[in-house]
């Protein structure tokens, strides 16, 4: 059963969909006035491996990433490159699809932008304003009463008498508490504009999603994400205009994912520690990044530095050998080879894992050991003639080469301990001392893991495909042409 963090009542709640089988999802998406940094990189990631993991646990998902194309940091910027608003957010939601195409994400379902939606924004203020839950000041903005809403604050944590004490916003002396929001925008010479009956103006940026998020998924819906920044005050601002003007709960599960820290600091452009999702796809891949985001907790922050990027490069490019393949093929010869090597990689957790076959001499041999009996072991003279061969040419692969003269000293390789068999024909060829330094006996281990690795079958393991690659598969095109460049030591641990 899938449990999600509930920041609204801080704990671990079961998930039960309102729909029995379907899934309804709404996550604050861009202010497209800028590239994406990789905070929002963050974000973007985190809930599509949510998203994922819900389609692949067979729920129908209706997941709404909405678009805010219209606010103040878009006005300032198109006026400080010299275009309109429209030119600005048409080039940066190009950019910002670009960027999200080259970490893996999926498209949601549904990407509303903010500007199609205004009529449904001017209906939703009338009727807070008829609940008593908004008002209409002198100069023409519409605020919300945040004391007229009981519930404020029961996301974030905060009472209003808190949040009165901290108070450091300058008063409008348009509002009639300082702790009140702005719903509707007065125009500005300048700016874009839409009709109201409070006079042209545009909306107010937490009132948006509230409207989007209801035209999509309907006044109650199960599951809002966003960036835990925008915990206080956009979502704790968006329960109070959905529950004041509908009545009744908004949603039933708030998902927040944690900041991306820049060398221990958090990320900011004051501080100079500010990366675009550009920026850092000119040094690390996509699929880097991705798996650099998603191997931590979704709640929990992330530091960033070139460093850990270059782990995570490592750790997706050259993922961990298991164990087992690290025994010698001798040891395990017999009926249903593959599968016994299978067996511990084997699970419940959803992962899965491919047979990459390296030394393919030592698995035909046991392939044929599965099918053709083993000829007797004999004396070693015995042994000798049968495999020296036309004029004492010597015959077979050199894995089989090793293993038979493994057997002329260690006796038949049906030994229960096969590594004997090895260690005798070492030391009877003096390649190890009786009792070595510690040293030196590290040293013959390595060497004997090296002269033996091209004798076993690797297993590697694949990660999740949800986690990792974007949901193409863990046998693509780059783990197929490392294996052709160098296929005994790419893989191996």
């Amino acid at each position: 059963m899938l449990s999600l963090y509930n920041t609204l009542t801080r704990q671990k709640e079961a998930f039960k969909p309102i729909e029995p089988g379907k899934v309804s999802m709404y996550v604050c998406g861009m202010t497209v006035y800028d590239l994406c940094h990789i905070g929002h990189a963050r974000m973007l990631a985190a809930f599509d491996v949510i998203y994922r993991w819900l389609k692949a646990s067979g729920y129908d998902v209706n997941y709404v990433r909405n678009i805010t194309d219209i606010e103040d940091k878009i006005i300032k910027r198109a006026l400080e490159r010299g275009i309109t608003p429209e030119q600005l957010v048409e080039e940066t939601i190009a950019d910002m699809r670009q960027d999200a195409a080259a970490l893996g994400l999926l498209p949601p379902t549904h990407e509303p932008r903010a500007t199609h939606h205004v009529g449904g924004m001017v209906a939703m203020i009338e009727t807070l304003i008829a609940n008593g839950n908004a008002y209409p000041a002198a100069n023409g903005d519409v605020y919300y009463a945040v004391r007229e809403f009981e519930g404020y604050g029961k996301l974030s944590g905060r009472t209003l008498d808190k949040l009165r004490a901290g108070e450091r916003v300058e008063v409008d002396p348009n509002k009639r508490d300082p702790l009140d929001f702005v719903l509707w925008k007065a125009a500005k010479p300048g700016e874009p504009s839409w009709d109201s009956p409070w006079g042209k103006g545009r909306p107010g940026w937490h009132i948006e999603c509230s409207v989007m998020s209801c035209h999509h998924l309907g006044e109650q819906f199960d599951i809002h994400g966003g960036g835990e920044d925008l915990q206080f005050p956009h979502h704790e601002n968006e329960i109070a205009q959905s529950e004041g003007a509908h009545g009744h709960q908004y949603v039933n599960y708030w998902l927040h994912n944690g900041f991306i820290n820049v060398d221990g600091e958090k990320m900011s452009k004051s501080l100079g520690n500010f990366f675009t999702i550009r920026d850092v796809l000119q040094h690390f891949d996509g699929e880097v990044i991705r798996f650099f985001i998603v191997r931590s907790h979704y709640r929990s922050p992330v530091n960033y530095t070139d460093g850990i990027l270059n782990d995570a490069k490592h750790g997706l490019t050259r993922p961990p050998v298991h164990r087992a393949a690290r025994h010698r093929v001798a040891g395990v010869r017999g009926p249903g080879l593959e599968q016994r090597l299978r067996r511990p990689l084997q699970g419940g957790d959803g992962r899965r894992f491919q047979l990459v076959r390296g030394g393919g001499g030592a698995v035909r041999a046991g392939r044929r050991s599965e099918q053709e009996p083993r000829p007797a072991a004999g004396t070693p003279a015995e042994r000798s003639g049968r495999r020296a061969g036309p004029a004492g040419a010597r015959s077979g692969s050199l894995p089989a080469r090793r293993r038979r003269r493994g057997r002329a000293v260690g006796g038949t390789g049906g030994s229960a301990d096969p590594g004997a068999q090895g260690r005798a024909r070492r030391q009877e060829l003096g390649r190890i001392r009786p009792h070595p330094r510690r040293a030196d006996r590290q040293g013959h281990r390595a060497g004997r893991r090296r002269r033996r690795h091209h004798l076993a079958p690797r297993l590697i393991r694949v990660w999740p495909l949800a986690l990792v690659n974007g949901g193409q598969t863990a046998d693509n095109a780059m783990f197929r042409k490392q294996y052709r460049q160098n296929p005994c030591t790419r893989y191996e641990r």
